[in-house]
C-alpha cells in the first residue's frame, strides 16, 4: 500500500466515527472541527504500517489507529489554548478555542480522549486476540499519558525561558513527540502478535523517527513557509521554548536529525522487505515542508 491508501482508510473511519448522534451537537461539532481538519495522519498510518509488517487484515488494527489520531487531536486542541501555547492557527484554520470558545475546546479535547479509549475497548471486546488488543491499548495509554506525552508537555511548559540543555531537550521531545509515534508502532506490532525482538526493533524505530520528526519541526519553525505550515513561524523562539535549534543551531540540528533517521531505518532490518514502506517514510521525514 501507498501512504495515500493508508491515509484514505483512516479518513473514512474517522468520518464514520464522528457521525454519532448521541453526542451533544456543539460538542460533536467542536470535536469534528479538529479531528477532521486534515493533516498527515502520520500516527495512525504508522500503526497500520507496523501491523502490516506482520499481517494484512488492516481492519483489525483500524479502530486503534483512529483512536490514536483522536488522542493526537485532543493534544493539539489543548496545546493551542491560551494557558498553553496560545495559538491562533492550526493547519491554516482558526484554532478550536477561537471558533468554539475555551470551555467547549477543553471539553472537545476531553471528549476525543474519552472516545479514543471507548473505540479501542469496543474493538477489544470482539478482537481475535483480546490479550494483544489490551497490550496495544496499554502501550498507547502509557506513552500518551503522565509518563509519556503529557509528561513531555508538562516539562516543556515548566522550562519555558530557561537555558536549554541536551538532557532537558531530549527528555521533552522524547516524551512530547516521540512517545506517541512510538506507541503507534508498538501497538501495531502488539496487535499483530509480533515477537519480543520485533517489538524492541519497533520501539527503536519509533523513538528515532519521533526525535528526527521533532528536530525537523524545530527547523520548520525557523525556516518554514507559513502558507505551507498553516501556522505562524518563529513562535518557539518568541516563547523561549526548549528546541534543538536553540540548543545547537540549525545546521547541527539537521545533521543530528539525519543520524536519527539512519538509526530508525537500521532498526527495520529485522522485517526485511516488509519494512520498505516504513523505511521510505522515515527517509522522507528529513524533507518534509509541513
Amino acid at each position: 500500500m501507498q501512504y495515500e491508501d493508508y491515509q484514505a482508510l483512516v479518513e473514512g473511519a474517522l468520518e464514520k466515527a464522528m457521525k454519532r448522534e448521541d453526542v451533544p451537537d456543539k460538542l460533536r461539532q467542536a470535536m469534528a472541527y479538529s479531528l477532521l481538519a486534515g493533516g498527515k495522519r502520520l500516527r495512525p498510518v504508522l500503526l497500520l504500517a507496523a501491523y502490516a509488517l506482520k499481517k494484512d487484515d488492516l481492519e483489525t488494527a483500524l479502530p486503534y489507529a483512529i483512536a490514536l489520531e483522536m488522542i493526537h487531536s485532543y493534544s493539539l486542541i489543548h496545546d493551542d489554548l491560551p494557558a498553553m501555547d496560545d495559538d491562533d492557527l492550526r493547519r491554516g484554520k482558526p484554532t478550536n478555542h477561537k471558533v468554539f470558545g475555551e470551555g467547549i475546546a477543553i471539553l472537545a479535547g476531553d471528549g476525543l480522549i474519552s472516545m479514543a479509549f471507548e473505540t479501542m475497548l469496543t474493538a477489544a471486546l470482539t478482537a481475535p486476540s483480546p490479550k494483544a488488543a489490551l497490550t496495544a491499548m496499554e502501550a498507547i495509554a502509557r506513552r500518551s499519558g503522565v509518563t509519556g506525552m503529557v509528561a513531555g508537555q508538562a516539562v516543556d511548559l515548566a522550562m519555558e525561558g530557561q537555558m536549554p540543555t541536551k538532557e532537558s531537550v531530549t527528555y521533552i521531545h522524547t516524551h512530547k513527540t516521540a512517545d506517541l509515534m512510538t506507541s503507534a508502532v508498538e501497538a501495531g506490532l502488539y496487535l499483530a502478535e509480533a515477537d519480543k525482538k520485533e517489538i524492541e526493533a519497533g520501539i527503536m524505530f519509533g523513538t528515532h523517527l519521533g526525535l528526527a520528526f521533532q528536530m525537523v519541526d524545530d527547523l520548520l519553525d525557523v525556516e518554514g513557509d507559513e502558507n505551507l505550515l498553516g501556522k505562524k513561524i518563529g513562535m518557539d523562539t518568541a516563547r523561549e521554548k526548549m528546541t534543538w535549534v536553540a540548543l545547537c543551531g540549525a545546521e547541527r540540528t539537521k545533521a543530528v536529525a539525519g543520524s536519527h533517521v539512519d538509526k530508525a531505518v537500521d532498526a527495520l532490518g529485522i522485517f526485511k522487505e516488509r519494512g520498505k514502506f516504513l523505511e521510505t517514510l522515515a527517509n522522507s521525514t528529513l524533507y518534509r515542508v509541513k
